[in-house]
């Protein structure tokens, strides 16, 4: 059964933001015993971007959620709500869409933030598209923004190399019919939670003085177990959406797959029998930036001329939990 909102909801605007430094693998291997070559090879990565020590996620957030409402011709107090997505809050509390609208000066929208890891922006924009369906808002912006280097390792050569700070942000609102997301899948696995987490800092274990002499605050990754499960669940819940809407893959227009590493995606991309023009990649030049990989990919997609009024686009996440999901949409504007 296909899952449809009851009104067409669909993005009319989109906007990114990445901090100025640009840190090339060279310049890591000066840190972590690695190479050029092996980064390359082994995650698709030549350079990522880093924030400045002092910035937030929020302020990536604003950044992004202002140039989508420049292009869409909308002011701050025209949005009605912020569902802004990440893993790295400012703080715990208050919530980071609250820093986004008051930094923006967005004065009459509600917000909250979600945490489904890197499937977050995935859900955060079915969560949105739920809130147009019941006719109690007229615009929802979903904002994807994470500092990876926060909480990343500068001495583990397995997740230092991943990661980059950044934020994408994108405008939903009512479409004609016929447009907009025609279906979704959304999943979650917590037997997964092992093989990525964060092991402190939260309730389960508070900050220490023994947590922190065992880096404990840092991402924990088994890269081996996240790359079976990624490349086989992106590509199935892609499969399933298409086949329950009887369109063949072919037919696609552009798959926006999570950036996590260029392997996972080509893999996913083939299992659809999709060619390298029809996905959207911008893992090379900004690495894994977590809730932000999915609106930036698009929103450089869209600068490029890959989508046009009533073009076919799937998008597929996969993320720490486990959390993984789809997004089919025809695209509106």
């Amino acid at each position: 059964m296909t899952r449809r909102f009851a009104i067409p909801v669909g993005i009319t605007a989109t906007g990114q933001y990445y901090p100025d430094r640009v840190v090339t693998n060279d310049e890591l291997a000066k840190m972590v015993d690695t190479s050029d070559e092996w980064i390359l090879t082994r995650t698709g990565i030549r350079t990522r971007r880093w924030v400045a020590p002092g910035t937030g996620s929020s302020d990536l957030g604003v950044a992004a959620l202002r140039m989508a409402l420049d292009r869409r011709g909308m002011k701050p107090d025209d949005l009605d709500a912020i569902i802004c997505c990440t893993v790295t809050p400012d703080m715990f509390f208050p919530c980071t869409a609250a820093l986004i609208q008051h930094k923006l000066g967005a004065t009459k929208c509600f917000g909250f933030d979600m945490n489904a890891a890197c499937s977050s922006f995935l859900f955060g924009m079915s969560v949105g598209a739920s809130f147009l369906a019941g006719g109690t808002v007229r615009n929802v912006a979903v904002v994807g923004c994470d500092v990876m280097t926060s909480i990343m390792d500068p001495t583990d050569r397995n997740t230092a190399v991943l990661f980059g700070d950044g934020a994408g942000a994108v405008i939903l609102e009512r479409v004609e019919e016929g447009y907009g997301i025609l279906d979704y899948e959304h999943s979650i696995d917590g037997a997964g939670a092992p093989f990525l987490c964060m092991h402190a800092g939260g309730s389960l274990r508070p900050a220490s003085e023994e947590t922190v002499a065992q880096r404990l605050h840092y991402i924990h990754q088994e890269g081996k177990e996240v790359y079976k499960h990624a490349v086989r669940e992106m590509a199935e819940v892609s499969r399933l959406m298409l086949d329950r809407n009887n369109i063949d893959p072919k037919d696609l227009a552009l798959f926006v797959p999570h950036q996590a590493n260029l392997r996972i995606m080509d893999a996913a991309a083939k299992r659809l029998e999709l060619p390298a023009e029809r996905m959207a990649c911008n893992i090379s030049e900004y690495a894994n930036t977590t809730s932000a990989t999915l609106p930036t990919a698009l929103h450089q997609s869209l600068e490029k001329g890959k989508l046009k009024k009533g073009d076919l686009v799937v998008f597929a996440a996969f993320g720490a939990g486990f959390t993984w999901g789809g997004n089919l949409m025809r695209w509106a504007v």
